[in-house]
């Protein structure tokens, strides 16, 4: 069957007998055209004077849409902080749950077969199944990896299928309970958009993907995938998945890449307005003004309640770093801008946000983290002033390190103690008893590394040459903002401080730098001034090595429960070898 006479035939099948200008304005289809086709529809007995024939629903059959699967594993993290507290697909917009009212729009077209891939939050979302009767699959790698894995995760219903996200609202109802080919929906759009842009050919067939155009269609909503590119796309999934290659993609960026070995699809053009996604708290509350006022969200209750403020006043809530433990946002309160820390999934296993309540307390009191402003202990959330005009050090730039160097100094020399302590040889020790508790350590020198720093630990230990105070212990150059006029440093996330030796934090900062020997002897000297000694450089270096191992196994560790540690893993860990080694064989340690 033809692609016009299909849309005809499928508006006769739901609407019945209309004039020929509503059939031609439903489908797009000009009047001449249509009146020819409407005449073949007859002369080949799908329809008649009183609508669809029993031929005419047969015809219809093989175009049957199967399934639907709904991607809602996703943290939404560009709707902080309103997705800290529910799922984006469970935000109620005027009156409806998002992903309830997708869901009844899918059955009202005939989609009695429905899958949500779940991940963030999860058990939120599990009344659906028996108040939908839908099927729920899970994706355990969601806050790992991207989209594309949700889809891998579901390849194998992959039929005549709808591919849905649970964000999207849809003020007409976009389902149909036949289509006709592979397509994706689409609006044409003039202002920047981070939704792809459509190149087209023919017929409106996608030929590429591409950013930064305006004035073209970009694809918004959901996509339906026919037999045949059902076939081919989970072939591709299947293909690529093994090298990890999508784990970071949305599954249209595989579409782009290997468009041209995949089946057609193409755009299914629809009206500006008529479709919503709302990637960030100004477009959710330009739909839904009730947004203004009240989110219902805790997080923006607490910011109102620490800054006195109407939730009204919180606007621009933007990502601007997403670290090894937390995330992080900015955001602006009448005209003043701030930053919100979110704590990581799991910080509650190895952080103590008493402690570090407590360690941001003297900070700030010490003008070492002057933009601590509110903490909660009990939920981990944070509030600070932004610093404006800074930057991060520059491991080999001079002028950087001195202020550094200064800094920690001047926080090492007021001899604060707290009674919390921060060890890394006993830390690492924990993290190694959690990692057993989930798997093995399969590596061939783990226990010859692990033997030799604690033959170094245990020297250093009764060296007598310093004495443990407050420090901050994660001296890593994102923790350090720099003023642009050298004017200051301030040394900010405190979730790891406590009473330690100043050799954690010094040697931290050189195990990030990978500094070799001579570039972390010069550190040190300079760090210790006209307190040098030889002694001293062989305590300092010593803990080049502890430190390193520390962070190898908590790596090792975040890397047990899921987490993907990237390059920084092997990184401690040649610092933790390569300093082991030295410290062993240069200093007298027989």
């Amino acid at each position: 069957m033809k692609k016009n006479s299909f849309y005809v035939l499928r508006f006769i099948n739901q609407f019945g007998p209309s004039n020929l200008r509503q059939i031609s304005k439903a489908t797009n289809i000009s009047l001449g055209s249509l009146s020819k086709i409407i005449n073949e529809l007859k002369k080949d007995n799908l329809i008649n004077e009183e609508g669809i024939t029993i031929k005419g629903k047969e015809a219809l059959e093989p175009f049957k849409v199967h399934n639907a699967i709904i991607m809602a594993a996703g943290m939404s993290t560009r709707l902080a902080p309103l997705s800290f507290d529910k799922p984006k697909g469970l935000f109620d917009i005027k009156g409806e749950i998002l992903i309830e009212r997708q869901i009844k729009q899918l059955k009202e077209a005939g989609i009695d077969d429905i899958t949500i891939v779940l991940g963030y939050k999860k058990e939120s979302f599990f009344y659906l199944g028996e108040k939908y009767n839908i099927k729920i699959l899970i994706n355990p790698t969601y806050e790992t990896k991207n989209n594309c894995e949700t889809l891998y995760l579901a390849r194998n219903i992959f039929s005549r299928t709808y591919i849905c996200s649970c964000d999207q609202y849809f003020t007409i109802n976009p389902f149909n309970k036949f289509e006709y080919e592979t397509f994706y929906t689409s609006v044409y759009d003039n202002n920047d958009n981070i939704e792809p842009r459509v190149v087209l050919g023919t017929n409106d067939k996608i030929l590429k993907l591409e950013k930064g155009k305006n004035d073209s269609y970009i694809l918004l909503g959901f996509a339906f995938f026919d037999e045949r590119f059902s076939s081919a796309f989970k072939k591709l999934l299947e293909d690529k998945h093994p090298s990890g290659e999508f784990d970071n993609s949305f599954w249209e960026n595989a579409f782009a890449k290997y468009i041209n070995q995949l089946p057609p699809m193409f755009i299914s053009k629809r009206e500006k307005g008529t479709i919503f996604e709302f990637d960030n708290l100004k477009q959710l509350r330009d739909f839904d003004h009730k947004y203004i006022e009240n989110t219902e969200s805790l997080i923006m209750q607490n910011i109102s309640r620490v800054l006195n403020c109407h939730e009204g006043e919180i606007i621009n809530f933007t990502p601007i770093q997403e670290g090894l433990t937390n995330t992080s946002y900015t955001f602006i309160v009448r005209n003043q801008k701030y930053v919100y820390r979110h704590p990581g999934e799991g910080t509650k296993e190895f952080i103590s946000r008493e402690n570090e309540k407590a360690a941001l307390k003297i900070a700030r009191e010490l003008q070492i983290d002057p933009s601590y402003i509110k903490m909660s202990a009990k939920e981990g959330w944070k509030i600070s002033y932004f610093i404006d005009s800074t930057h991060y050090p520059d491991y080999f730039n001079e002028k950087d390190n001195a202020i550094v160097i200064a800094k920690m100094r001047e926080l090492h020399d007021k001899n604060r103690v707290v009674d919390f302590e921060f060890n890394p040889w006993k830390g690492a020790l924990s993290f190694e008893r959690k990692i057993k508790k989930i798997q093995s350590i399969e590596m061939p020198d783990f226990i010859d590394l692990k033997t030799k720093i604690h033959k170094i630990y245990t020297r250093v230990e009764k060296d007598g040459l310093v004495t443990k105070r407050l420090c901050h212990c994660d001296t890593y150059k994102p923790n350090w903002l720099i003023k642009n006029d050298y004017s200051n440093a301030i040394l900010i996330d405190w979730e790891y401080a406590g009473n330690a030796d100043p050799g954690v934090d010094v040697g931290y900062y050189i195990v990030d730098a990978m500094y070799d020997f001579e570039d972390a002897k010069k550190f040190i000297k300079e760090y210790l001034k006209d307190e040098y000694t030889p002694q001293l450089e062989e305590h300092y270096m010593s803990y080049v090595a502890i430190i390193a191992y520390y962070w190898f196994v908590w790596a090792l560790y975040k890397q047990a429960i899921g987490s993907v540690m990237g390059e920084v893993i092997y990184n401690w860990y040649f610092m933790a070898k390569k300093y082991s080694k030295y410290v062993l064989g240069t200093y007298n340690y027989e």
